[in-house]
């Protein structure tokens, strides 16, 4: 970590794939300082970029002031935006020569054998990723059902495009995909898939992966309960012995859309200084992500950071903007309180009316799963029975997914009382105006 701390910091700069407390730190923030990151797509740019250890390409980790283990981080999302002004995405195969026991990892040329081999770009389509070394086609991937889309210039919608425009874009990839100067990844653009033409889409950009730095090194789109998941007795260095060893993640690849500008999201310090770091932006994605890929883009993300002592969270904790909640969970109105109190007056009850909104995310292998994780998170947060917990989600949320196979977010309306005891009362305040 930098001793220097920085008001406001700009990072530009990525690791090769992977999160961990060994990766060089980007340098270190003050309590209540400023962020701005620029950072190139992820998922399809580095799953096809054979030096990749992971597939994402995030930033380096940066530290905030004073933040020690058992502490958590707020990261207030403040402005989301896109630079990339055409991407491609799809549903994927697995090319089963090009890795070991992990496509997104343990890469490897599948003629000359070479682990994590350079390569260069031969032109375009699914086979232009060559090995360095052989020439082989050393990508670990390929589209089963793809496309490529374009955005308009205030990024509010795009189109997929048929094979010519495809084509077109891919031969400039670098300046569409607008790839920062530091990227190392090969552009997605380069496959020109071009199936679905003509269909026309609403943006909305949000951070798939922003989170803290797990105590042990992992690849960067598998720190979650889902995709960490293949770490589970892999054979490659990356490989985890157990559940209990997963564990030690924080869950900073959600794919949850609601993570936007104007949200909050509240992330577990488990190694000293935080380690925030930040990638994934998307054009847009739908609950679930039910192609597994969505539209990876280029972009800057600014962000404040507050620390929170020894709130000592599991995973991260979201306060969304006030139109992403269920509409049960909204915060109560001026009219709600009233007619509460009536009731409560009739029926001989004191109406608990100071509650607050917070989304507490659950990962694991399954939504089932997942849910279950987000239940004994919430129940430890609030000091709540899992009953309790189910029933108030019941009564005032619900649960979202954010990815399938398993990640999601669970939405309450909890008292205030004991998120003051929590020392996160002011944020759910602030959030929504309380």
């Amino acid at each position: 970590m930098s001793e220097q701390i920085e008001r406001e910091l700009d990072v530009d700069e990525y690791t090769l794939g992977l999160v961990g407390p060994e990766q060089e730190w980007a340098g270190t923030v003050a309590d209540g300082g400023r962020v701005r990151t620029h950072t190139p797509p992820a998922c399809w740019g580095p799953m096809i970029t054979p030096e990749f250890r992971g597939g994402h390409e995030v930033t380096k980790p940066i530290a905030v002031e004073g933040a020690e283990v058992g502490d958590a981080i707020a990261i207030k999302i403040r402005d989301i935006e896109v630079t990339s002004v055409a991407t491609s995405t799809g549903s994927m195969d697995e090319l089963e020569d090009a890795f070991g026991d992990d496509p997104f990892v343990d890469h490897k040329c599948p003629e000359c054998g070479i682990e994590w081999p350079e390569s260069v770009v031969e032109g375009t389509g699914e086979d232009a990723i060559r090995c360095a070394n052989c020439g082989a086609n050393a990508s670990s991937f390929a589209f089963e059902y793809g496309i490529t889309t374009v955005f308009d210039d205030d990024r509010e919608v795009g189109i997929t495009v048929d094979a010519e425009a495809a084509h077109d874009l891919a031969e400039r990839a670098d300046e569409a995909s607008a790839l920062p100067e530091n990227s190392r990844q090969h552009p997605i653009l380069l496959y020109e898939p071009s199936e679905m033409p003509g269909t026309l889409g609403h943006l909305r950009p949000f951070v798939g992966n922003i989170g803290t730095t797990p105590p042990i090194e992992m690849p960067d789109s598998h720190n979650a309960g889902d995709f960490g998941q293949f770490l589970i007795g892999a054979g490659h260095d990356w490989g985890l012995e157990d559940e209990a060893e997963l564990a030690q993640r924080t869950d900073g690849h959600m794919d949850i859309n609601a993570v936007r500008e104007g949200s909050i999201l509240l992330c577990p310090v488990k190694v000293e200084g935080g380690g925030i770091y930040v990638g994934d932006m998307h054009a847009n994605q739908g609950d679930g992500e039910l192609a597994l890929h969505t539209t990876d883009v280029s972009g800057y993300t600014e962000f404040e950071v507050e620390l929170i002592e020894d709130l000592d969270i599991d995973g991260p904790v979201l306060l969304p903007n006030a139109e992403d909640l269920p509409h049960i969970s909204e915060p109560y109105s001026d009219e709600d309180v009233e007619r509460g109190e009536a009731l409560g007056e009739e029926y001989g009850v004191d109406v608990e009316t100071d509650m607050g909104p917070i989304q507490v995310v659950g990962s694991g292998a399954t939504i089932n799963e997942a849910t279950e994780n987000a239940f004994d998170r919430a129940g430890k947060l609030l000091d709540m029975s899992e009953g309790e917990v189910r029933t108030r989600c019941t009564f005032t949320g619900g649960v979202e997914i954010g990815r399938l196979p398993g990640v999601v977010q669970l939405t309450m309306l909890a008292p205030m009382a004991t998120l003051e005891e929590r020392g996160m009362a002011h944020l759910v305040r602030e959030q929504y105006g309380l």
